[in-house]
């Protein structure tokens, strides 16, 4: 970045942004701490135009806009241009707005001044995707059928009426779902999409769709996985062309390919390292082993006698896509003597438009405290399913109309397993809603197993837990430099045993911040334990339903932590902590010493 300072008056305002992107560089007719000194603006200019990725200028707009007007060529290639008024007031982007960057640069830039950004692109303006952008931030793959991409541009950004077709699914597909306009309507399948009552179409798929009749935006998701296999030493020449060639032909888009999958014995060969390297997508190598374990449609007894697998392209292509869908089976091709080679191809099952379960960690109760994401698969479920008593009904108010809310508190394991499956077999989203963080005494290994040996599709959203929430409600750091530098979380020992090392009185030989779940009940037993070790003085804390309507802390000594619990009968939602970290304002970090200021600086 360059800073272009035209107003010499506003130096605070180069200085300031200068901390904050430490890369740029100022330049100035007058003196300047950190920039340089230059005789002539325009000159300058003209020099840094095709060098840098951003030109940010400081002064009147008509300055800036008569110094870059002679170098102005193309948006794809000019730098961002920004100009800032001499008091910092108003951020302007001037030139290449969204393909540039310099929008973005201009509301980082307004809120590093706190200014006001003024960016015209229509929109931005008008709050729409910012189409020509958008498969560079989702990583996808951007064409058109009309050779002026601004044709189809106009039609959106003018709302015209917009069919999206979302044949896959990833974080861009829910971004879309979630923040579709008005004009614009969400289709799953091509056949469904009445092209006769649509200006546009957006289509976010691996595949092509030659017969539209309207103009068509694609974005192509990498989510293919190609399979391959050849003779020893297969000569390439040709084979990408080939493939290539075919899958167009079969409408399947070639940017649409994330990987390319062969078999160990086959890891060497001159063809894998050509079309990995021409596509630029890795490779994935498996073991003959991990091969054979495979379901699939076309096994060779050939290939078998060969590779000990009875398949390779089709095989590495389904474990590659972690056994998702086979959309294109073992196809043979040799182009001359000698030089046979298969492929097929397969779509990453997270990818697949079917049912999916999303285990969400809910935080530790308040439903501001949910993760974003969490709260937009709250937001797109089909099915929320919550822990029961331990979860506030709150969060699941952020469930969309029609979507069925239920409690798992009087469920058995295999009643949860039993709702969750009817709704994914009709390709619903299932949302497992469960306390805090689920990987800590979540109870979803169960679950888990169950989603595994059925093949369902599933992921975890982590969660806030009640542990980060107790340090925030005691405004504690419960690690202090040179005193304490370690967490446990753990549990008294009550109808669950405790692993043979795992004991309160053994964890607490360490004196670390200790934080106890789910033993409240158990609470004289915890006591005892830990005095084994801990000084009777030692701070304390019981926090009950931490960040919900009802919290209530309670703070004290560990000689007396059974008379609070007891006292104030706290039940299973309360964490225990002990630990001198409590309250402590001793000891500070050494990053605030002066020999580590230079890492804030990078």
């Amino acid at each position: 970045m360059a800073i272009i300072l035209v107003s010499e008056d506003s130096k605070h305002l180069a200085l300031t942004i200068q901390k904050e992107l430490p890369s740029a560089k100022i330049f100035a007719k007058s003196a300047i701490e950190g920039g340089e000194v230059v005789s002539s603006l325009a000159e300058t200019v003209a020099k840094l135009f095709d060098q840098v990725e951003g030109l940010i200028f400081i002064g009147a707009m008509g300055i800036c806009v008569r110094s870059i007007a002679p170098h102005i060529k193309d948006k794809h290639t000019d730098p961002a241009v920004v100009n800032i008024d001499s008091t910092g007031r108003y951020v302007v982007s001037v030139l290449s707005g969204h393909v540039g960057g310099a929008n973005d640069l201009t509301s980082h830039l307004a809120r590093i001044l706190g200014a006001e950004e003024v960016i015209s692109t229509k929109s931005d303006s008008t709050g729409l995707w910012a189409l020509d952008t958008l498969g560079a931030r989702f990583g996808w793959s951007t064409r058109s059928s009309e050779s002026n991409f601004n044709l189809p541009l106009t039609l959106f950004v003018n709302r015209k009426k917009t069919a999206l077709l979302l044949d896959i699914r990833d974080k861009g597909t829910d971004y879309l779902e979630r923040t579709a306009p008005d004009h614009v309507t969400v289709f799953y399948a091509y056949k469904d999409i009445p092209l006769a009552g649509y200006k546009l179409l957006i289509a976010v798929s691996p595949f092509k769709y030659p017969e539209t009749t309207i103009p068509t935006i694609y974005f192509h998701p990498k989510v293919l996985r190609l399979g391959l296999g050849c003779r020893r030493l297969c000569s390439p020449a040709g084979i990408p062309e080939y493939i290539s060639s075919y899958l167009s032909e079969h409408n399947i888009a070639v940017e649409s390919i994330a990987s390319i999958s062969t078999i160990e014995l086959k890891k060497e060969e001159p063809l894998l390292h050509t079309l990995a390297e021409q596509w630029g997508v890795p490779t994935n190598i498996y073991t003959a082993q991990e091969l054979e374990k495979v379901d699939i449609p076309n096994p060779s007894a050939k290939v078998e006698e060969v590779t000990s697998s009875p398949s390779v392209s089709e095989a590495s292509a389904l474990q590659s896509s972690e056994l998702g869908l086979l959309i294109l089976e073992k196809q043979k091709g040799k182009l001359s003597e000698g030089n046979d080679f298969t492929f097929a191809l397969a779509m990453d099952r997270s990818a697949l438009r079917s049912g999916h379960i999303e285990i969400v960690g809910a935080g530790p109760g308040d439903p501001e405290l949910v993760s974003v994401r969490g709260k937009h698969f709250l937001e797109s479920a089909d099915l929320i399913l919550y822990a029961g008593s331990l979860v506030p009904i709150e969060l699941t108010h952020y469930a969309k109309p029609g979507a069925v809310v239920r409690s798992s508190a009087s469920m058995s394991l295999e009643e949860q397993f039993e709702i969750m499956k009817a709704f994914y077999d009709k390709g619903k989203l299932i949302v497992r809603l469960h306390t805090g963080d689920p990987c800590i005494y979540g109870a979803i290994q169960e679950q888990m197993a169950l989603f595994d040996a059925h093949g369902i599709s599933y992921h975890i959203t982590p969660g806030i837990s009640s542990f980060q929430a107790a340090a925030a409600a005691l405004r504690s750091q419960f690690t202090i430099p040179e005193k304490v530098q370690t967490i446990i979380l753990t549990r008294g020992e009550g109808r669950t045993p405790m692993p043979d090392g795992e004991k309160l009185h053994q964890l607490a030989r360490s004196r670390s911040t200790m934080c106890i779940f789910l033993s409240a009940g158990i609470v004289d037993d915890v006591q005892q334990q830990l005095l084994e070790h801990y000084p009777p003085q030692t701070p304390v804390a019981a926090c009950y339903k931490l960040t919900w309507k009802d919290e209530r802390i309670y703070r004290g000594q560990l000689q007396n932590l059974a008379k609070i619990v007891k006292e104030n009968g706290l039940t299973l939602t309360t964490m225990i902590v002990v630990g001198d970290a409590i309250d402590n304002r001793q000891g500070l970090s050494r990053l605030y010493a002066d020999e580590f200021k230079h890492l804030f600086r990078k």
